[in-house]
C-alpha cells in the first residue's frame, strides 16, 4: 500500500510536467543522429533503411493509438490539463476495453519509435525503458484518482483490463463518436513533432548540410504539408476559436 502511495506521488509530479517530454525526446534524437551518422545502427545500407522503416512504423502506430482513443474519448477528461486528474466518468470501452491507460501505451511506443530514428539502439532501449518508468508512475497517481472517484466500477474494470500491456480481446464499441476537432486539438502537435523529427534526423545524420539532401525529398515534402495543414490549424485555434470549450 505504501509503494503503491509511494508511486502515486512521484506520479503526480510527473503528471505536471508530461508535455514537456516529447520535445526532449525528439531533440536528443536529432543530437544522436548527428553524431551518430546513420540511419541505423547496422554497417549495411538495406539494413539501416529497414530500421528506419521500422522505426516510422513503431512511432506512427503509437500516435495512431493515441488519435483513436483521443477521438473517442469522454468529455470532461484530463486532456492537456497541468493541475490533475479530471474525470466526469470512467471510460472502459473504445481502447479501454483492452487497456486501462491507453493514451500512455501510445506515448510509449511513440517515443520508443523516435528514438529508433535517431540510429541508435541504445538510445531506443533506454527510451523505452524510462517511459515505462515514468508512465507506470503516472498512470498509477490517475488511477488513484479514479479508484477513489468511481470505487466499485474502477476495480471491476481493473480486473480484467490489463495496466499498460494492451490485452488482444475484449474489444467493446466506443460510447462515443469519433470527434475529429478533439482530435486534431490534443494530437496534432505531436503529429506536427513527429514529422519535425523524421526530417531533423535525417538532415542531422547528412551533418545539416543542404548540399547533401536526398534526391528523393518525399519526407521533407510530407513534412511540408504537415507543417502546413498544422499552421492551417494553428490560426484557425487562435483567430477562429474552432476548438474553443474541448477539453
Amino acid at each position: 500500500m505504501y509503494h503503491q502511495l509511494e508511486l502515486a506521488r512521484s506520479g503526480e509530479a510527473l503528471f505536471k510536467v508530461r508535455g514537456k517530454y516529447l520535445g526532449w525526446v525528439c531533440v536528443f534524437s536529432i543530437i544522436i543522429a548527428y553524431f551518430n551518422g546513420a540511419m541505423g545502427p547496422f554497417s549495411s545500407d538495406g539494413a539501416n533503411l529497414a530500421w528506419f522503416c521500422a522505426a516510422f512504423a513503431v512511432a506512427s502506430a503509437g500516435a495512431l493509438f493515441r488519435i483513436v482513443t483521443s477521438g473517442h474519448a469522454a468529455l470532461g477528461t484530463s486532456g492537456s490539463n497541468k493541475i490533475g486528474a479530471v474525470a466526469a466518468e470512467l471510460n472502459t470501452t473504445g481502447t479501454y476495453s483492452l487497456v486501462r491507460n491507453p493514451l500512455y501505451t501510445g506515448r510509449i511506443i511513440n517515443f520508443t519509435g523516435i528514438a529508433m530514428l535517431s540510429g541508435s539502439w541504445v538510445y531506443a532501449a533506454l527510451t523505452l525503458l524510462i517511459c515505462i518508468l515514468v508512465y507506470e508512475r503516472i498512470s498509477v497517481y490517475e488511477e488513484e484518482f479514479l479508484r477513489i472517484e468511481f470505487g466499485e466500477a474502477h476495480s471491476r474494470w481493473a480486473e480484467n483490463v490489463p495496466f499498460l500491456l494492451p490485452r488482444l480481446h475484449g474489444w467493446e464499441k466506443p460510447r462515443y463518436p469519433f470527434w475529429i476537432r478533439r482530435c486534431i486539438k490534443r494530437e496534432e502537435k505531436k503529429i506536427m513533432w513527429l514529422f519535425n523529427v523524421v526530417v531533423g534526423c535525417d538532415f542531422a545524420q547528412r551533418g545539416f548540410d543542404p548540399a547533401q539532401l536526398p534526391d528523393n525529398m518525399i519526407w521533407y515534402y510530407l513534412w511540408a504539408a504537415v507543417f502546413l495543414a498544422y499552421a492551417v490549424s494553428r490560426a484557425l485555434r487562435k483567430f477562429a476559436g474552432v476548438y474553443d470549450n474541448i477539453s
